[in-house]
């Protein structure tokens, strides 16, 4: 499969020869010869590989770096500067460029250079993944909007405070795990400490005190053996509590002892532990709404609301949709074996036209969809384009057999709307339709309104 690559550079005799050079080695090049034919270019399709002149008729090619970059962080770029400008060659490798050339350039050195930078860049990716998936994490994206931005920068302050509780609120889908997930990484510097996840809403009721702070032996039947629970094992790190409005109250006036003290006891025990753990709690529910039927502890909503993150749903932070879907599409083009494939003009402008219901997580379904029912080096997310888009429009309305709204509505019955039109279009597997939306079996049966 050939690689996308772009030739940036004004001089077309040298353009025409390198080109050829290039594509016998296996790249798909674009040349544009100024940098606003460069910009509409990458409107159009992501490079691996750029060869970028610094001298161009309408700019410096080395004050274009960081805006080429920030459009693609992960693409390769061989600078090419004038002869003994070794100045503006650590420049361009400060401001991110992979290697540089000087003029003039010699084509057996452009091919041995391009061909070294984008395995440099494809080795360093795949470093970067593994080491993701070893800490059971993802590699995040940094915003474009100003909204998550600002969720960035109230993340990066939070980490200096070790213990401060957190509340992350935000739609089903909006990322609330990766951000829980980037706060530990920033307030572990080392990497050493540990991230332990729970879902509120998969354990069951009888067991629930028991995982989160542990037991003695014969604290019940089945305890043969004393047992830590999350609490302790989270110890100097953080510990995760998705879905933290499904706790049963019990286990919530607990939970707020432990957040006020760092102390706790073992279920079945009379011996106080401690815990330096930090916990991040989330949840798509309206927990002034439980507090005012008595579902959520009035108490416990201001202990974790200390600092209380809103999520933007993605939607209304559209800026950040393409740079989330190319970074999504390389990770999840390197997992499933179609490394070179990118986002072709039709994808990038039904992105730009999609509601996205399910949020980031949705996005991320659509781009694996895709990879693997989509031939070719550019996908055009077919899936979007037709009968298969799921379109909220507003205004729209709650009806048993679509997912349309036509007012304003409770967020609770938005989901459901949502998850019964997800079950009808796949035939009522709910299993299936559980696993589509990214949800759990227990949090699908809820929202569905089975239980």
């Amino acid at each position: 499969m050939s690689l996308p690559a772009l030739l940036v550079d004004d001089d077309r005799a040298f353009s025409s020869i390198a080109a050829v050079a290039l594509q016998r080695e296996g790249f798909s090049l674009t040349v544009a010869h100024s940098l606003h034919e460069a910009r509409a270019s990458l409107g159009k399709t992501t490079p691996v590989l750029v060869v970028l002149d610094r001298r161009l008729p309408d700019g410096d090619g080395l004050a274009f770096l960081p805006e080429l970059k920030a459009h693609a962080p992960g693409v390769a770029v061989v600078m090419v500067t004038a002869h003994g400008d070794i100045a503006s060659a650590v420049d361009a490798v400060r401001a991110g460029a992979a290697d540089y050339l000087a003029k003039p350039v010699e084509l057996a050195d452009l091919v041995l250079r391009a061909r070294r930078a984008v395995d440099a860049t494809r080795l360093r990716d795949r470093l970067e993944t593994a080491e993701a998936e070893l800490s059971g994490r993802r590699r995040l994206v940094p915003p474009t909007s100003a909204a998550m931005q600002r969720v960035f920068a109230m993340l990066e302050r939070i980490a200096a405070s070790p213990r401060s509780p957190v509340l992350l609120l935000g739609e089903t889908g909006v990322g609330k795990e990766q951000l829980a997930r980037h706060l530990h990484a920033l307030a572990s510097k080392d990497g050493g400490a540990p991230f332990v996840h729970i879902n509120c809403a998969a354990l069951p009721e009888q067991t629930v005190e028991s995982e989160l702070f542990g037991h003695e032996k014969g604290a019940f039947t089945d305890a043969r053996a004393a047992r830590r629970g999350l609490v302790e094992v989270a110890h100097g790190g953080v510990l995760f509590l998705d879905e933290v409005g499904e706790l049963p109250l019990p286990l919530q006036a607990k939970l707020l002892t432990f957040l006020d003290s760092g102390r706790f006891r073992r279920l079945g025990g009379t011996t106080e532990q401690t815990s330096t753990a930090r916990i991040v709690a989330a949840t798509n529910r309206d927990l002034p709404k439980q507090m005012t039927g008595g579902g959520f502890r009035e108490d416990l909503w201001f202990r974790l609301s200390v600092f209380r993150i809103d999520i933007p749903p993605l939607r209304k932070r559209r800026e950040d949709i393409l740079p989330l879907a190319e970074g999504m599409l390389a990770d999840l083009g390197r997992e499933l074996g179609r490394r070179d494939v990118t986002l072709g003009a039709k994808a990038r402008a039904r992105l730009g036209a999609y509601a996205f219901p399910g949020n980031v997580r949705e996005l991320r379904n659509i781009l694996e969809r895709a990879l693997v029912l989509e031939a070719g080096p550019e996908l055009e997310l077919e899936l979007l384009g037709g009968s298969g888009a799921v379109k909220v429009e507003p205004p729209a309305a709650v009806a048993p057999g679509a997912f349309s709204v036509t007012e304003p509505v409770p967020m609770e019955d938005l989901e459901r709307a949502y998850v019964r039109w997800a079950l009808e279009r796949l035939g009522g597997r709910r299993m299936e339709a559980a696993k589509a939306l990214g949800l759990s079996y227990p949090t699908f049966l809820k929202r569905l309104g089975d239980e």
